[in-house]
């Protein structure tokens, strides 16, 4: 094995539950619950900046405060009892809590009941404005401009607004054929399937239709003789569903089909309307997802104007945000593309020519957060200053001078007023809890809201460290994440335990509290385990470079690079490298079964839930960017898939799965399962009936003991 090469970064993260007196030890609900809920440090909810004051606003106890910027004024604005009073009198839902809200203006809040809408007036305590729907509806998306809300029930579409009068935009009475909502599967940055005209006269919407996919075979096991509830599910290679895009007049109630052309099978991607209301943007990327265009329609008749621009990759495009047009300038846009390797903003015209790139550097933007009031300058979160470090920018588009707003190590976000002047900057880090500072966009900063205390104070955990080590190219920096048991003794022997995920969109990995890392990690580091966790090539937030080399070639580099973390650990001396445990989830649950599998000899306990096991079996939109097809890699494919690898595996693994999993589903593992039989390879394997992707709610405690139990009972 190669000589290890560790580079140990000039911070070094120490989280601050590790420096005070600790007497409690955490229990398993406690850490994997409680840490979260009870032990989450303090927050403030509903907190807000209040359109054209000097004021913020929060909830407290069912009422809403607002405070001055000098925290030297606190007023209630409006209760709980004083909306409910009104809503009551107008014959409307009352709220069982003070609602999450909105400012509209300095006096005007919106909020929702349920699915119910409601504009409230706060200093004349009036209802101004309130739409009533059945809790059946999906799929909300409330105009501003008109105050019309669309809605789905089913796979059809509809509008209303306060009048009560419901417009049907469709009227399908075929199951397969969806409008309105989601889709290719989420991918592409998608979140739903309506788009409102910026003036509120005109509805873009998704129609797509999935009759030539797949109804792959779920079945709900709580009736007495169990049932079937199949969902459409398209595998890599197969069948895709057809989405077009549809463009409701809502004065009119016409329909215009945009005409986005053949192929069928593409991706219509980051819906943008134009300030004029005349034309809509669509990024329409190939199934092979290796070449994009922006392309712009005409929504009188639907047809194709032109393409702005191209991009192509011999790997993958992946567009993710939709266009945003300059409040001062409707003639020039901004664009969020990874084309020069890493996540950059871009200023282009509306002929398509590029104007200047705003941001630039070995870093990724993150997050838009808005304009500022004058339009010249935007604000942002990026990880300029380290890879898991997330702070707020204020960029000027016209030179991409950057002013950095957050002060401090930690993974920041802004809560930004209306016109950008003021940010909430809330963050915290491996030794903040949590906290809120109030700054002005030019990043003076104005006051500290709240620094929460430590919740964990009492509590006996392990010391926590962020740290670098080399991958095996002898350049790339890779994060890893150590947490050791109380009362370390560097003269003993640890087990270990490594938690993975490695795959695309996300990090573990990252300078916030607890160093990123769930209760559980601590709650296995009191039971004496060391807790490792390594963010993999392949995973968030490290340019395409750093992501796409897993290409065709998924679990391959992945596991070289979790190896380098086993090397480190041996190299720390005090690890029993005899007894190395490994668990992960999805991805994580694919990569588990790698190592347990290609690397036998090392890890001797591991669990894996939800895995991917041959990926064949998994979806075109996520497996075919990383992938291709199979017809297009087969020896990818093969490499890749864990049932050629069954009768390497030696050591004790137990795979998890929830039954009803649209995501990763059930077929994978069980067939794992059968391959086991098959080769005479003992496997443990336990199931959650009725649970999806994941175990949820208070079920995970389950989970979790059973994921504790077997480690204890094993490694």
């Amino acid at each position: 094995m190669k000589k290890l090469t560790l580079l140990l970064i000039g911070f070094i993260f120490v989280s601050a539950p590790f420096l005070q007196a600790q007497t409690k030890s955490l229990t398993i609900d406690e850490a994997v619950v409680g840490v979260w809920r009870e032990l989450y440090p303090e927050h403030i909810r509903g907190l807000a900046i209040r359109p054209e004051t000097k004021e913020f606003s929060k909830i407290v106890k069912n009422e809403l405060i607002s405070v001055s910027f000098d925290l030297k004024k606190e007023n209630t604005l409006i209760s709980l009892t004083e909306i409910n009073a009104v809503l009551k009198a107008s014959n409307k839902a009352e709220c069982a809590y003070f609602p999450a809200y909105e400012w509209l203006d300095k006096n005007t809040i919106r909020f929702y009941e349920t699915n119910n809408i409601a504009e409230f007036d706060i200093t004349k305590k009036t209802l101004n404005k309130y739409i009533k729907l059945d809790e059946s509806v999906e799929n909300l998306d409330y105009c501003p401009a008109n105050s019309l809300v669309a809605y789905t029930i089913s796979n059809n579409l509809s509008v209303t607004g306060a009048d009560g009068i419901v417009k049907q935009v469709s009227n399908e009475r075929n199951p397969d054929i969806i409008f309105g909502q989601t889709v290719a599967r989420n991918e592409f940055g998608i979140e739903k399937g309506t788009f409102w005209s910026p003036a509120g006269n005109f509805l873009a919407f998704y129609r797509k239709d999935e009759s030539m996919v797949t109804d792959y075979p779920i079945v709900n096991t709580d009736a007495r003789i169990a049932e079937p509830a199949p969902v459409k599910y398209c595998m890599a290679g197969m069948k895709s569903e057809e989405v077009t895009l549809g463009i409701y007049d809502v004065k009119t109630g016409k329909i215009v089909y945009i005409k986005t052309g053949e192929p069928v099978e593409q991706y219509l991607t980051n819906i943008a309307w134009s300030p004029d209301e005349k034309y809509v943007y669509i990024a329409v990327l190939n199934r092979e997802q290796n070449h994009m265009k922006l392309n712009k329609y005409d929504i009188s008749d639907g047809k194709f104007v032109a393409t702005l621009f191209e991009e192509k990759s011999d790997k993958y495009v992946e567009p993710l945000h939709p266009m945003m047009f300059l409040p001062n300038d409707p003639s020039k846009f901004i664009w969020q593309t990874r084309k020069d390797g890493y996540s950059h903003l871009y200023l282009y015209g509306v002929d398509g020519n590029e104007i200047s790139q705003i941001t630039k550097g070995n870093f990724e933007v993150t997050s838009f957060y808005g304009f500022t009031a004058d339009g010249n300058d935007i604000i942002i979160q990026a990880n300029k200053e380290t890879p898991v470090d997330f702070d707020i920018y204020r960029v000027n588009i016209a030179t991409g001078a950057m002013i950095r707003i957050s002060k401090d190590g930690g993974a920041h976000s802004g809560i930004v007023s209306a016109d950008g002047a003021y940010i909430i900057d809330n963050f915290n880090s491996t030794t903040v809890p949590n906290s809120y500072v109030l700054y002005d966009s030019k990043g003076k900063k104005i006051n500290t809201i709240l620094n929460a205390a430590n919740p964990l104070a009492d509590y006996k955990l392990g010391e926590m460290k962020i740290g670098t080590l080399k991958a095996n190219d002898g350049q790339t920096d890779l994060y890893y994440r150590i947490i050791l048991p109380p009362d370390f003794d560097p003269a003993k022997k640890y087990p270990a335990i490594v938690y993975v995920y490695g795959g695309p969109h996300a990090q573990l990995v990252t300078d916030e509290w607890l160093g990123g890392a769930a209760g559980w990690d601590y709650f296995m580091a009191q039971k004496g385990y060391i807790m490792f966790t390594l963010d993999n090539r392949g995973s968030a937030n490290r340019g395409a470079d750093f992501e796409n080399i897993i290409h065709r070639q998924v679990g391959t580099v992945e596991s070289q690079d979790q190896m380098t973390g086993v090397d480190y650990l041996r190299s720390l001396g005090y690890v029993d490298m005899d007894r190395i445990g490994v668990h992960g989830w999805s991805y994580g649950g694919f990569m588990t079964t790698t190592l347990m599998t290609d690397h036998a000899d090392v890890f001797k306990v591991g669990v894996a839930g939800g895995p991917v096991i041959n990926w064949e079996l998994y979806e075109i939109m996520y497996g075919e960017r990383y992938m291709d097809m199979p017809q297009e890699n087969p020896e990818g494919y093969a490499n890749a898939n864990l049932l050629n690898k069954v009768e390497k595996l030696t050591g004790r693994l137990m795979i998890i799965h929830g039954t009803s999993d649209p995501v990763v589903v059930w077929q994978h593992s069980l067939n794992f399962v059968q391959k086991c039989v098959e080769k005479k390879v003992l496997l443990d394997y336990f199931v959650y009936p009725g649970h999806e992707h994941n175990v949820r709610g208070y079920d995970r405690i389950h989970l979790m003991r059973t994921v504790t139990r077997y480690f204890e009972d094993h490694l």
